[in-house]
């Protein structure tokens, strides 16, 4: 992306977020944009998919916390006619050739401190935007460098049981890659694109305005030093073509809902010769309709009776892997939970958690005579035992 772009887009206004936002927000405005634009969604309407890749793009810079930090401050700098090219209107008018005390030039603001011996000093805005423009004297630009490409985010659902154990699914992606037809070169088959005459394929051309000269992409080749005049037919000359391809993803034992994985390198193509930018996989678990989870533990509630807790009980509960027998102590209370050591989430690195089983007391919803009967006897007999002796002790002392 040329420093033109940056300064020129406006990527907070492309996901519908305000320059201030949260990491939080901008990454909820850009997925729920993503599945509304997403070309799977809508096919064939070349307007959402234009409008997918300018969020993508968006998101490729807001969505990491660095780049977003190089273009807030190049927006500040340059935008809204601050040191912006022709934009000089802040330090009055002064002519001359810029002979007098040597001219500036402009890439100085981003050429970075020299020691002696030739060493760049780093720090400054150098090293802030050295990535959007080039050290003074050096032919090759930001534009035609070779630059990483954009990260991508999608989602994938799998049940609990796949979450718990691992699971191997496949994923279907529209995303943006190189062009099969070009190689990445945005020309046809056959052809080549040209050096650019205005700028002789450094992708800058220098400017002077009374006693400062400054350096732009070139507007002619958009900075990246080459004229396509026979474009690709598939990409139009971009050398990027959206298509559909299909990965196999492993989820790893005991992933997390909305836990993200990431696939190095799967992401959109780099420009220049650049490295890919990665895919990061959001997982969703679905919820089990008897197990939960607590970290690696899994959690179940086990219904029982009054009696079963009062005089004990053997009890038989399910785990992922079958079943485990269980002995409840007599005058178990409701509530209490017994654990069943290795009978968890068994994790790629290792650990092991456990089965946690809570009891809880099931009362009745109606009750036949016979029932009825032994409770009421239940309770005469058992009258004088205070179930709450410690409410009762404060009830008295206050009254």
């Amino acid at each position: 992306m040329s420093a033109r772009d940056w300064i020129d887009k406006d990527f907070y206004r492309e996901l519908g977020v305000s320059s201030d936002a949260s990491e939080a927000e901008i990454k909820k405005a850009y997925r729920k944009l993503a599945r509304e634009l997403h070309p799977d969604a809508n096919p064939g309407n070349t307007q959402a998919e234009a409008r997918f890749k300018s969020v993508s793009e968006a998101y490729g810079v807001l969505g990491d916390q660095e780049k977003r930090k190089q273009y807030d401050e190049a927006r500040r700098l340059f935008g809204s006619g601050g040191f912006r090219p022709g934009g000089f209107g802040g330090f009055g008018g002064g002519s001359g050739s810029g002979s007098g005390g040597g001219g500036f030039d402009f890439s100085d603001l981003f050429a970075g401190q020299q020691q002696p011996g030739g060493a760049a000093a780093g720090g400054g805005i150098s090293d802030l935007l050295g990535n959007l423009f080039g050290r003074r004297g050096s032919a090759q630009t930001a534009a035609n460098r070779p630059r990483r490409g954009a990260d991508v985010e999608t989602e994938v659902r799998i049940d609990f049981v796949e979450a718990v154990k691992g699971a191997t699914v496949p994923l279907r992606l529209s995303s943006p890659s190189t062009c099969d037809t070009c190689k990445g070169s945005g020309a046809k088959p056959g052809t080549t694109p040209r050096t650019c005459p205005t700028c002789a394929g450094a992708g800058l051309v220098s400017r002077s305005q009374g006693a400062f000269a400054f350096s732009e992409p070139c507007r002619d080749c958009r900075g990246t030093g080459r004229i396509v005049d026979d474009p690709c037919p598939e990409c139009g000359g971009d050398g990027v073509s959206t298509k559909s391809r299909t990965l196999t993803v492993r989820i790893p034992a005991g992933v997390d809902d909305d836990q993200r994985i990431r696939l190095a390198g799967q992401g959109e193509p780099g420009n220049g010769g650049g490295h890919a930018g990665d895919l990061y996989v959001r997982v969703h678990v679905t919820p089990h309709a008897v197990f939960g989870r607590s970290g690696n533990d899994l959690t179940l509630k086990v219904p029982v009776t009054f009696s079963e807790l009062a005089l004990g009980t053997t009890l038989e509960v399910p785990t992922l892997d079958g079943k485990v027998t269980l002995r409840v102590p007599q005058g178990t209370s409701s509530g209490r939970v017994l654990r069943v050591r290795g009978k968890g989430i068994v994790r790629r690195d290792g650990q092991t958690g456990d089965l946690l089983v809570t009891l809880q007391v099931a009362v009745p919803a109606k009750l036949d005579d016979s029932a009825k009967a032994a409770l009421e006897a239940y309770a005469a007999a058992t009258g004088g035992q205070d179930p709450r002796p410690e409410l009762t002790a404060m009830l008295e002392k206050r009254s």
